[in-house]
């Protein structure tokens, strides 16, 4: 089966990844809320420790900080007031990293994260990880490129779970995360493999 070039090679956007020491970091809802439970994420641990060596890189590199969570309500699966919807302890903000909260897939859509990367000096490139990879992870890809940014996606970073299919078939989760990351790749930006990728 032939594979057709990717909308960025089609209309000329360049696909070199950034340097993680050139980009202001944003991670997307990794919240307790996805480590057990009703919305357990297949390899959400292992996208956990991913992200915290991402998190200690970016850090040690001086680089700005961006913690997005997702606020579902008292009582929900994604209760920032409780522990469920808490920022896991891996990859927890420290002082003087600003916690974004959002309440739909996309975190640029009404909230203050496009007021934050302004007042923190971002350039184009953004780099992102976090959970899940099919939903908030591609929305706010999608968010920042069409706000003009370059945002760079994780792979190893991110997971997401399997699903049902229209057709009342299984998707796999290795399934709609190799096609999440495909969407993105097609259009918003390109996707780092590994961390060491934009760290090497």
């Amino acid at each position: 089966m032939p594979i057709s070039k990717t909308l960025r090679d089609v209309v000329g956007l360049d696909d070199t990844l950034p340097r993680l020491a050139d980009s202001t970091l944003i991670l997307i809802d990794f919240q307790n809320t996805y480590r057990t439970g009703v919305m357990a994420l297949e390899g959400a641990e292992e996208a956990l420790a991913a992200g915290a060596r991402l998190l200690a890189a970016a850090r040690a590199a001086g680089r700005p900080v961006v913690h997005v969570v997702n606020d579902g309500g008292v009582g929900s699966p994604y209760d920032i007031r409780a522990e469920t919807g808490a920022i896991s302890a891996e990859v927890a903000p420290v002082e003087g990293e600003t916690v974004v909260v959002k309440q739909v897939p996309n975190a640029f859509h009404d909230t203050d994260l496009e007021k934050v990367l302004r007042e923190l000096g971002a350039g184009p490139d953004l780099v992102l990880a976090g959970f899940m990879t099919h939903m908030c992870v591609t929305f706010t890809a999608q968010g920042a490129f069409n706000l003009g940014y370059r945002p760079t996606v994780v792979a190893e970073a991110t997971a997401t779970r399997s699903l049902p299919a229209p057709d009342g078939s299984a998707v796999p989760a290795a399934a709609l995360q190799t096609a999440a990351l495909t969407t993105i790749g097609d259009l918003f930006g390109p996707v780092a493999r590994t961390v060491e990728e934009l760290v090497s």
